[in-house]
């Protein structure tokens, strides 16, 4: 069998099983040729297609603006004068035009809204970073032209979407969010009931609809050709819905992930998806499949658990959660963050962090200048992410205000970027950026608080003095320029975590192929920390040396400062 005929066989399968009662034969040779008619499909080799210098950062293209300039212009200014090259991946998040949700409401998937960039734009940025895009695929705005055609009866968008004659219970169906699920448009023909997850302007997708799986993947043909090499499926996971279940995770999802992968890994060698599931860990972990689904999934746990354990000082839960975890099969690994431009998310926590210590740590970020975001569960509202931006959750303790806030920042950055996986780091992270009030009052969404825009004007004169956004813009950049030169942080090298008592954090990382060994120690606590090196089996006929502070380990029993990270490595 040829391979371009086991490719063929390969797409029939899987949509055998997302469409069973179908001839599927015409699907697949549409899809193939959607993929493969000027360009023969490649044999994909399993490996890892990333190493220990790859930093994510996470940005909107319009988070910069100068005068009449594109923003994507600003943007390289920024990379090029405060980056210092420390990152090599660029999460764009949705550049699209769009209704509402900063970008989540789209109205047209082939146009780039209007002054952020132009397609060419993207292709030569995607020369010097690998480039990582939204497909916001489970729903569109009300305002596209696919629902305006639902609205009027007309094709092919009137078939795109799930509309009902009649309210039905949905108090089983996992919601993020605590509106009515089912929203009543009017349309040429009658009122009907519209199944829209998220909002009211974001209209939930029908892929029971071929016709619509069609259409996406057209649309992430021509993202690829665009320079996008990594996709971002944002909210992936509610996009099957069958009646009598709780439409998430549902086979059929998965089914489509895997077959995007099939199509993706055939097309090149270097796009990678990634499942935007901000879920539970187990749900979570399973986006990985058999290596046949996303290379990449965000460690949604990870922001939850790092404010814990630094506004408790303890380090219990991070330390038991870490060693559940499976090491990433060979081709995949995590993509960790601990701030985006979503909130932190509660939801990941749950049947880790307790309720009395969510609810604490609730009150807490409230105190901070936060705010908490709800979603509905059977018919009650609970508690779904915490809005505030990062630098502020960290400016203090559960208990304390104090002078420890850069310290505590940092220490938690630096507890991300040991980890195995892909650390990626929100652009206000890295500018250490305050909550914006006025951004979250003008949108009246609690988002906003955590989205700020900046004059370029303005930036650059908190840059030139010394604040708390050009401190922490510089000790960023310095841990990341350590990091990226050492084996040992590959995302897959091997890591042990290790118990040094819940006020110290640690880890053993070794390259893979042994010759370094990293010892992380992370004091997340206001008060200094001994640590016997006895403990940890640090050899001392070796020559160690703390890469942070370049200096060299003399003595077994140390003392680290609060908040204080040493990366202890032999060489």
């Amino acid at each position: 069998m040829s391979f371009q005929n086991k490719i063929c066989e390969q797409i029939f399968n899987h949509l055998n099983i997302i469409y069973p009662k179908s001839n599927n034969t015409h699907l697949t040779n549409k899809i193939f040729s959607i993929f493969f008619e000027k360009k023969s499909p490649k044999q994909y080799v399993i490996q890892n297609r990333w190493d220990e210098s790859d930093v994510a950062l996470i940005t909107y293209l319009d988070t910069f603006y100068n005068n009449d300039e594109k923003n994507i212009q600003t943007l390289e200014q920024v990379l090029n004068n405060y980056l210092q090259d420390n990152v090599s991946i660029i999460h764009l998040l949705p550049f699209f035009p769009y209704s509402s949700d900063d970008g989540f409401a789209v109205i047209d998937y082939l146009k780039i809204k209007k002054g952020l960039a132009t397609w060419s734009d993207i292709k030569k940025l995607s020369l010097k970073y690998k480039i990582m895009a939204d497909l916001v695929i489970n729903h569109c705005s009300s305002q596209s032209e696919w629902f305006q055609q639902f609205l009027n009866n007309q094709l092919p968008g009137k078939n795109y979407f799930l509309d009902y004659k009649d309210k039905f219970d949905t108090s089983k169906i996992v919601r993020p969010r605590s509106h009515d699920l089912l929203q009543i448009f009017k349309t040429k023909k009658s009122e009907k009931f519209v199944w829209c997850t998220f909002s009211r302007d974001q209209v939930d997708l029908n892929f029971k609809n071929k016709d619509v799986l069609i259409e996406f993947l057209k649309i992430i043909k021509f993202y690829l050709d665009q320079g996008i090499s990594i996709l971002r499926l944002d909210a992936v996971a509610f996009l099957w819905k069958k009646l009598g279940t709780n439409c998430i995770n549902l086979n059929e999802t998965h089914e489509v992930i895997k077959l995007f992968r099939l199509l993706l890994d055939a097309s090149s060698q270097k796009t990678f998806l990634i499942t935007e599931t901000n879920l539970p860990n187990k749900e979570n972990l399973d986006y990985f499949g058999n290596g046949n689904e996303a290379q990449l999934i965000y460690n949604f746990s990870l922001p939850p658990l790092i404010l814990y354990s630094m506004l408790y000082g303890n380090s219990t839960i991070l330390r038991k959660w870490l060693m559940s975890m499976p090491p990433p099969m060979e081709g995949t690994t995590y993509f960790n963050f601990i701030a985006s431009h979503d909130g932190i998310g509660i939801r990941p926590a749950e049947g880790l962090i307790s309720e009395k210590n969510i609810k604490a740590i609730l009150r807490r970020m409230k105190e901070f200048g936060g705010e908490v975001s709800y979603r509905k569960v059977e018919n009650k509202n609970k508690p779904y992410e915490i809005n505030i931006a990062l630098i502020d959750a960290l400016k203090g303790t559960i208990d304390n205000l104090d002078n420890f806030q850069i310290e505590r920042f940092i220490c938690a950055h630096a507890i991300m970027l040991s980890l195995e996986g892909i650390p990626a780091i929100y652009v206000h992270s890295f500018f250490g950026t305050e909550n914006d009030y006025s951004g979250m009052q003008s949108t009246k969404q609690k988002r906003s608080i955590n989205r700020k825009r900046y004059d370029l004007k303005d930036l650059r004169n908190k840059m030139n003095k010394k604040t708390i956004n050009s401190t922490v813009l510089k000790q960023l950049n310095s841990l990341i320029s350590i990091r990226k030169k050492q084996p040992a942080f590959h995302p897959n090298a091997t890591q042990f975590t290790l118990n040094l008592g819940e006020k110290i954090f640690a880890l053993w990382r070794q390259c893979q192929n042994r010759k370094q060994s990293i010892f992380v120690l992370c004091n997340i606590t206001s008060q200094k920390q001994p640590v016997d090196l006895n403990e940890i089996n640090l050899i001392f006929n070796k020559n160690w040396i703390d890469l942070i502070s370049n200096k060299k380990i003399e003595s077994k029993k140390i003392s680290l400062k609060p908040y204080q990270t040493m990366w202890i490595s032999n060489y």
